[in-house]
């Protein structure tokens, strides 16, 4: 199965100079937890729920604090046209739940989570194995 069968396609790009509080209610007006964060076509970072909450709200910026501020600057991708299983893999490596898609011009054209992995993905074990990498790196940053 490719990424494109499973991925999700309805996907914003916010401006790195957006306000992080904007990207909190597109958000919660979009149901998802993940903000692809770029200008002129080209993507420079994603911003996360926990981005938000840690490096923005913990670290006690203003609301009006450009998502630039709190935004992570690795963004880790893979192709709409890679098998889900190499995307899932991807995903188990870098401690990650969200994968931005890109086609072969290397432009934006989705999202893949977890979640559309584990629906469309046979092995069970795998998605698993993502979740058990990611709650690891989870309680390492914790402690």
């Amino acid at each position: 199965m490719l990424v494109r069968q499973v991925m999700c396609t309805d996907v914003r790009i916010v401006h790195p100079s957006t306000p992080f509080r904007e990207a909190a209610q597109m958000m919660r007006d979009r149901d998802c937890g993940f903000l692809p964060v770029g200008s002129n076509d080209r993507l420079q970072g994603a911003v996360t729920d926990r981005d938000i909450v840690v490096r923005g709200l913990a670290e006690g910026r203003k609301l009006d604090t450009a998502v630039s501020e709190v935004m992570s600057d690795r963004i880790i991708y893979c192709f709409e046209e890679d098998n889900v299983e190499d995307a899932a893999q991807r995903m188990k490596r870098a401690q990650i739940r969200r994968l931005a898609v890109l086609n072969a011009d290397r432009r934006l054209v989705g999202v893949v989570s977890l979640g559309d992995i584990a629906r469309g993905c046979e092995d069970e074990r795998l998605t698993g194995d993502i979740e058990n990498a990611v709650a690891e790196d989870t309680k390492i940053a914790a402690e």
